[in-house]
């Protein structure tokens, strides 16, 4: 379910994923499918690390990339979750064919 609100959303950013729901600062964000797409993996990835162990991993690994790149924007998109995300959003039936855990190979890559 996708839901508007500004208030949810972190400034800078144009939605987050909670699972189960999208919410999107604005509501033409509701329309974009290349960002609902983007945020649909986030969902999925999610349901796989069943929600809590998943925004843990997600908070641990932003640490660790902004001490090694000390910088907010390339920390976060350097997250796994992020680059497999932003790398499939184009792909609009990606999470129909996405195998499990597919975040992993993102990990270690440079």
């Amino acid at each position: 379910m996708i839901l508007v609100s500004k208030y949810i959303v972190p400034k800078g950013y144009m939605g987050i994923a909670l699972f189960p729901f999208v919410f999107v600062k604005e509501l033409q964000f509701k329309h974009n499918n290349f960002f609902v797409n983007h945020e649909r993996i986030h969902l999925k990835q999610q349901l796989e690390l069943l929600v809590v162990p998943f925004f843990i991993w997600y908070g641990l690994e932003f640490l660790v990339r902004y001490w090694h790149f000390r910088n907010w924007h390339l920390a976060y998109r350097n997250i796994s979750f992020e680059r497999e995300a932003y790398q499939n959003e184009l792909d609009l039936g990606y999470i129909k064919k996405r195998p499990i855990w597919n975040f992993l190979k993102y990990l270690c890559r440079p």
